[in-house]
């Protein structure tokens, strides 16, 4: 028996994402999956180590560890014109935001790395992403960079938007903004992760078939979201390009990355890998 580790943040929509695995609605092979729930952060710094075999990461977090994983071209996690929301108590200008203190939720999450873009010049001041709108409003932050349902629900606790980093990012390139994505480690061999990537994929495809029941499951990490506002959030970050990146969700991975060693905030260039689709059998190496 094979037993797999796979990680995800507490969320709605990666819990949708992975309802058929965790619920045994699906045939795994034989395959038992153990799942860990934990911050996309902490998720980061563990795929560091080596320690999980399947993980959701940032995007920018694969920069670092593209030696030894390679991104699954299923369960990826893509803003279309919407993305990480940079807020403040007051209406700002993208000049304010120079030299300014943002609450941040980890160096090594897409959300940063598109903020140095927007704007390289600010003190970061890293802050657990569920505890990012207290900074702002108890003035720790002068601005707060938020993930997860925060995205849908600053303008109730009085915050205001400076800048939408998915619709920045949209103007920049005309892409998607690609936060985060499904990584595997590569020494488990070509035929495990093909399996696995079979796996992700009907799951996926079997949350977004039976949505209801899906998001039942989902509302369990919804923190505090209404049913209708998890399902809007649900249905912001799993969809088509879940199921697969395609061409344009490939390019946006790419061009980010590019653009951050552009900017040196990434150090090094980056050849990004996406495994075998198991569903289609088309190459996905880059």
């Amino acid at each position: 028996m094979t037993t797999i580790h796979i990680a995800h943040s507490p969320d709605s929509d990666d819990a949708f994402m992975f309802y058929a695995l965790a619920e045994g609605k699906i045939d795994t092979d034989g395959i038992v999956y153990i799942h860990e729930l934990a911050d996309i952060e902490t998720l980061n710094q563990r795929a560091l180590r080596g320690e999980l075999e399947v993980t959701a990461a940032s995007i920018h977090a694969y920069a670092y560890l593209a030696d030894r994983y390679a991104l699954l071209p299923h369960g990826a996690s893509m803003g279309d014109r919407y993305g990480p929301r940079l807020v403040a108590t007051s209406p700002m200008s993208r000049a304010d935001v120079r030299g300014k203190r943002i609450a941040v939720p980890g160096p090594l999450t897409t959300a940063y790395l598109t903020l140095k873009l927007y704007e390289p010049d600010f003190v970061a001041l890293q802050t657990p992403f569920d505890k990012i709108e207290e900074a702002v409003l108890n003035a720790d932050a002068d601005m707060g960079l938020l993930i997860h349902e925060g995205q849908l629900t600053y303008a109730e606790a009085g915050l205001s938007l400076v800048e939408d980093m998915g619709e920045w990012w949209y103007q920049e390139t005309g892409l998607p903004l690609p936060l985060g994505g499904n990584i595997i480690r590569k020494d488990l061999g070509a035929d495990l992760i093909a399996t696995i990537s079979r796996h992700l994929y009907a799951s996926i495809s079997y949350g977004l078939s039976h949505r209801h029941k899906a998001l039942d499951h989902a509302m369990r990490y919804a923190r505090g979201l209404e049913r209708e506002q998890a399902d809007t959030f649900v249905g912001m970050y799993v969809n088509d390009l879940t199921l697969d990146y395609g061409e344009k969700g490939r390019e946006a991975v790419r061009r980010l990355l590019a653009r951050g060693v552009e900017a040196g905030i990434i150090p090094h260039p980056v050849t990004v890998e996406f495994v075998v689709d198991a569903v289609d059998n088309r190459s996905r190496g880059l």
